[in-house]
């Protein structure tokens, strides 16, 4: 799970690539971040990581987002933009790509994507408890506590358990990210 085939990246954020947690992450922020509604956005499988985004356009056409599965292009766009800076990350050799593949990720497999989705529709403490959450269950996974599969599941108890459900401050934030970390550890404490 702490080992991904096309990025090199952390622990944490391979066992979210692994639960696709991190995808449902993004569906999150994409939600927040664009002017779309949830059910416009979605989440495939493209197990050669070359497109990092695509947007359909009304009139058919789609425009995607393609480079090298390295996270200081992105990293360099969002610094300049609006401009472009150059980056030491290696470029993409589009006549090296022999094929590029999309599957629809399996829901019974994956989770934490029907997870995100509830808390997408829920709205107010839930995405902050679904992240607080999976962050103590990825550590204790880590830490050889847990099992993987019970990652997702200290989730989805600790988003039944929680009674925080809106945020109005920062101080909403912090109060319902800590109720759901004492939750999650109780949780592990009686597995």
């Amino acid at each position: 799970a702490v080992a991904h085939p096309n990025w090199d990246m952390g622990a944490k954020i391979s066992v979210d690539s692994a639960t696709m947690m991190n995808k449902g992450l993004e569906l999150i922020e994409a939600f927040h971040l664009f002017p779309v509604s949830s059910d416009q956005i979605e989440i495939l499988v493209h197990p050669q990581s070359v497109i990092h985004s695509m947007v359909d356009y009304v009139d058919g056409s789609v425009l995607a987002q393609l480079g090298t599965p390295d996270m200081r292009t992105p990293i360099a766009y969002a610094l300049a933009w609006p401009k472009r800076m150059n980056t030491p990350a290696p470029r993409l050799a589009l006549e090296e790509i022999a094929t590029l593949t999309f599957e629809a990720p399996d829901p019974e497999r994956f989770p934490a994507l029907r997870l995100s989705r509830q808390v997408l529709e829920t709205g107010g403490a839930a995405p902050t408890v679904l992240n607080a959450a999976n962050e103590i269950g990825v550590g204790h996974f880590l830490n050889k506590r847990i099992g993987f599969l019970d990652i997702v599941r200290i989730v989805g108890e600790t988003l039944n358990a929680t009674t925080a459900t809106r945020l109005g401050n920062l101080d909403d934030v912090i109060e319902a990210d800590g109720e759901a970390r004492r939750i999650a550890e109780e949780l592990v404490s009686a597995l």
